[in-house]
C-alpha cells in the first residue's frame, strides 16, 4: 500500500549529512558514470535528448493507527528523502530519472515479520546487496513495542537507521549498472587490434559488463 502522507516519527529524527571525505568517493563514482554515459550516448546527442530511464527506490516501514512510526524509521525517512534529492541531481544529466515509493506496513503485518520494516530496495534489489552488507536485528522501541527490528552492518559498523550516504552510494552503483545495461555493441572495441581502438570506455571489460 502506497502511503500518500509522510509518516511521523515518535520523536523528531536527527538530520543526516554526507561527510566531506565520503563525498569525494561519490564524486569518483559519478566520474565513472560519466564515462559509462559516453558509451550510451552518441557524441552528437546529449543525455537530455534520450528517453529517460527510471531508477526506482522503494522504502517500506511500519506505520501505526496514529500515523506514527518508530524513531529509527523516522530517521531513515529523512535520510531517504535527502538521498533521493541528491541522486536526482546527480543522475538527471545521465538520462536517469529517480523515483521514490514509500510503502506502509500495518501493525498486524509487522507483528508477523518485524524485519520487513525499514527496508530499502533500489532497482529491485535490497540495499544490502548493493553495499555487500549483512542484516541483523536489535530491540527497537515506541511504535515497534518489544519487537526486534532490522539493522544493517557494513564494514563492521552496524546501523539501525540507514544514513543518506549509504543510500546515495547504493543508488550510484545501481545507476552505473543501469547504464552498462544500455551499452550498445558499437561501444565495444573491435575483436582485432584492440590496442589501436580501445573503444569509448577506459577498458573493454567496462563495456562488456
Amino acid at each position: 500500500m502506497l502511503s500518500l502522507q509522510p509518516s511521523r516519527p515518535s520523536n523528531p529524527p536527527h538530520n543526516t549529512t554526507l561527510a566531506g571525505g565520503k563525498m569525494k568517493h561519490y564524486i569518483m563514482l559519478l566520474t565513472c558514470l560519466g564515462l559509462l554515459a559516453g558509451c550510451t550516448t552518441p557524441a552528437n546527442k546529449s543525455a537530455g535528448g534520450r528517453e529517460m530511464k527510471t531508477l526506482k527506490i522503494v522504502w517500506q516501514r511500519l506505520v501505526d493507527e496514529r500515523g506514527k512510526t518508530c524513531n529509527r524509521c523516522g530517521t531513515t525517512e529523512t535520510a531517504v528523502e535527502e538521498a533521493v534529492q541528491k541522486l536526482k541531481r546527480s543522475l538527471k544529466e545521465l538520462g536517469i530519472k529517480v523515483v521514490l515509493e514509500k510503502k506502509t506496513l500495518r501493525p498486524s503485518t509487522f507483528l508477523k515479520d518485524p524485519l520487513e520494516s525499514n527496508r530499502i530496495w533500489i532497482a529491485g534489489e535490497p540495499i544490502e546487496q548493493w553495499l555487500s552488507a549483512t542484516t541483523n536485528q536489535s530491540k527497537c522501541s515506541s511504535t515497534c513495542g518489544d519487537s526486534d527490528c532490522r539493522t544493517v552492518t557494513i564494514g563492521g559498523k552496524t546501523y539501525e537507521a540507514i544514513p543518506a550516504e549509504l543510500i546515495v552510494k547504493a543508488g550510484l552503483l545501481a545507476g552505473a549498472q543501469l547504464l552498462r545495461g544500455e551499452t550498445p555493441d558499437a561501444c565495444r572495441p573491435p575483436a582485432k587490434s584492440p590496442e589501436k581502438n580501445p573503444g569509448c570506455c577506459p577498458s573493454s571489460s567496462d563495456c562488456r559488463k
